[in-house]
């Protein structure tokens, strides 16, 4: 009998919980997976998604061979024949040399996200060699620029107070946030300052799983989170609640936004907002008056035109109250700014080199194919991502991802929309099969995860195949002979711990801010004089008004618009889904259920439209089909679907991204997801009535 072995890994999904588990190894293969007890932030739970992780992992449907499209780009696997390993990389290298050749070094493109937050496997080798052949850098924006962009300007840098001391506030604010879904691991921290007697109110134009179990639930109009946030803080000065010693000790601009709240009474707030002024009122009030509040805000809200602005103006709101003073106080969007690990240093190492080259937005992408980038880009490279089933304005990208001239490489470990349009798909190992080095964007703990399994048939880690891409290339840089633990040790390098000491610990607290600290009570923002800006000149030179202010969202207000597409679409996460991870596995597809479009009852009765009725999702730039969903979880004018599913397993082959458009927002150019109008009409027809009701989907 093979002996059975438990082995310490890291989970490495696009979560802010990064959490640590314990992996049961039987003969080579994962038998059983758990969470660790001991992590003193994951404490043993894992979400209900990753419970079923080894679904993946296991599952009939892993890549085990490189294949090659023989037939027309987006018909599907039966397009592909399977190829060994050298005919792969060496038509790789032909179709990348060829494009260099041709069009130059930037017409190739690497696009890659968070497929797995790892940074060995996802920010290091594969970045290094597009840095080396002088390819297009890819602006990584779709997830937080906006966020990163905005903490920047008024913190220096995406730093807040340390979440696991958000025990000892008084007052949480959960703004755009739904842990129950989305950090988990949270939520017993805020349940154990709810048993000290905190008071939780959860900001969302929905009532989200978390709304429902918060104290209170203020439902804003989509979009007018720096609204409401400016409205708070006027109250919040005229209440005198302002701590004037602590702003003008550890702020800069202050009496130029004191001046600015002059222009934001409760009354014009509650008006943009949709909410009686009493409420924002009473919850100014709390704030006022209770010491600590704690402001968690999610990153959702920044999927809007204003979305800059609106993290200015939240994260401004505890400046002005002095939070940051006291252990559980101040705001907090992630973590990523207290890690010491750096991977730019990693992708272009001293010595190796590295033409400038131009930059292009992920979230374009669509734009970028279809004629935006000059000189044109005629190879992409896919890895960590599915850019067809989550990339906006999903009709235009599968055009450009279509195109007969583009020659597209994709990285999976599994068969996904992206794959349907690839030359050359070669198969990629998950987290137990390879070594990896995991940060966090929600705790301050980083993770060795080592790899403890077969990986299935001839997978190989991204690193590993961008290695042997480098090889057919010609490349003789010794930078591209690293292993995976020198890639791991460079990126220890300024950490205060060795890659030997991580590996006898697996996780660690790297950071210098200690549990129940408040890391800013005495100022000390990664500024350059160690203040917060309230007022940012450098703004202005961006077209940003340099104090937080309110940028209305482009088509939620947009009143011709709203009158040929009156209901205002979010894109939320589903509890079984993580992106578009999950979303072909069987047990998670049940569970999330079928896409359906979540509507008022006011909003479903104007239309004729009861519960479970299908329906077409529509406007100017595509449609997708969907299942009604009635409800309490919304107001009338707003309407939710959730976001993942894969187009080709969809109704219609197309999902909500077929709806959403390429727009930036006024800071970090982020995509604009929930920025979106729409109308919903009954499908048109008995077979499409069918196809939207029919779950799981025919594969």
């Amino acid at each position: 009998m093979a002996p059975v072995t438990t082995h310490p890994g890291a989970c490495p999904l696009d979560c802010p919980d990064t959490c640590v588990w314990q992996l049961t190894v039987e003969d080579g293969r994962a038998v059983a997976l758990r969470g660790d007890r001991d992590h003193p932030f994951t404490r043993g739970a894992l979400c209900g998604k990753v419970n079923r992780y080894l679904d993946a992992v296991n599952g009939p449907d892993r890549l085990t061979t490189p294949w090659i499209r023989t037939g027309r780009k987006g018909t599907g696997r039966v397009a592909y024949r399977p190829a060994s390993w050298d005919e792969a990389v060496g038509r790789v290298a032909a179709g990348l040399r060829a494009s260099i050749e041709r069009d130059g070094p930037e017409s190739v493109l690497p696009y890659y996200f968070a497929g797995t937050m790892g940074l060995v496997q996802g920010w290091t080798m594969g970045p290094r060699l597009f840095a080396h052949l002088g390819a297009s850098r890819l602006d990584t924006t779709i997830c937080t620029a906006a966020a990163r962009a905005a903490l920047r300007s008024l913190y220096g840098a995406s730093v807040g107070f340390e979440p696991e001391s958000i025990v000892e506030a008084n007052l949480i604010v959960l703004w755009g946030a739904n842990p129950l879904v989305t950090n988990l691991h949270l939520w017993p921290f805020v349940q154990q300052a709810r048993e000290r007697g905190a008071y939780v109110v959860t900001i969302d134009p929905l009532r989200t799983d978390t709304a429902a179990r918060s104290d209170e639930h203020v439902a804003p109009l989509p979009g007018t989170d720096a609204a409401l946030a400016l409205g708070l803080t006027r109250h919040v000065r005229d209440a005198g609640a302002a701590d004037e010693a602590w702003l003008a000790a550890h702020t800069t601009g202050w009496p130029e936004l004191r001046a600015r709240l002059d222009d934001w009474p409760v009354e014009r707030a509650a008006a943009e907002c949709g909410l009686p002024a009493g409420t924002i009122r009473r919850l100014g009030d709390r704030i006022a008056t209770t010491r600590p509040t704690a402001v968690r805000v999610g990153l959702g809200l920044q999927r809007h035109h204003g979305a800059g602005q609106a993290i200015r103006a939240i994260c401004a709101l505890p400046l002005v109250t002095g939070d940051f003073r006291y252990p559980g106080g101040g705001a907090l969007v992630t973590t990523s700014g207290h890690h010491p690990v750096d991977n730019g240093p990693v992708i272009r190492p001293a010595g190796m080199p590295a033409p400038p080259a131009r930059s292009l937005n992920m979230s374009r992408l669509a734009a970028v194919l279809t004629g935006e980038a000059d000189p044109p880009v005629t190879s992409l490279v896919v890895f960590d991502a599915n850019p067809a089933a989550t990339a906006p304005d999903q009709a235009r990208l599968l055009t450009g991802l279509g195109r007969a001239d583009l020659f597209t490489v994709v990285l999976e470990q599994r068969w996904t929309d992206t794959c349907d349009y690839a030359d050359v798909v070669l198969p990629a190992t998950m987290q137990p099969e390879h070594l990896d080095l995991q940060t966090s964007y929600g705790h301050h703990y980083t993770t060795l995860n080592l790899p403890v399994t077969r990986a299935p048939g001839a997978a190989l880690p991204n690193t590993e195949i961008f290695r042997r891409i480098a090889a057919a290339l010609g490349i003789d840089h010794p930078a591209f002979r690293d292993s995976d633990e020198d890639l791991a040790r460079q990126l220890l390098a300024g950490a205060p711990i060795t890659y030997e000491e991580l590996r006898e610990r697996t996780y660690a607290r790297l950071t210098g801010v200690p549990v129940g600290s408040a890391p800013y009570a005495e100022g000390g923002f990664p500024t350059p004089d160690g203040r917060a800006r309230l007022h940012d000149p450098a703004l202005a030179a961006l077209g940003v008004d340099p104090l937080p202010g309110y940028t209305p969202p482009a088509e939620a207000a947009d009143p011709e618009l709203a009158h040929r597409f009156p209901l205002t679409l979010l894109t939320p996460a589903n509890r079984y889904l993580m992106n578009s991870t999950f979303a072909s596995l069987p047990w998670h597809t049940r569970r999330a259920g079928p896409p359906r479009m979540h509507l008022h009852q006011a909003d479903a009765a104007a239309r004729g439209l009861a519960d479970g009725d299908a329906v077409r999702v529509h406007n100017d730039r595509g449609a997708f089909l969907a299942a009604v969903a009635v409800d309490e979880a919304t107001r009338p004018g707003l309407a939710f679907t959730y976001k993942a599913y894969w187009a080709r397993r969809s109704p219609g082959r197309s999902n909500v991204n077929a709806v959403t458009g390429v727009r930036d927002t006024d800071l970090g150019e982020a995509p604009t997801f929930h920025d979106c109008r729409v109308e919903v009409e009954p499908a048109g027809s008995a077979s499409s009535a069918g196809s939207a009701c029919r779950w799981p989907p025919r594969r």
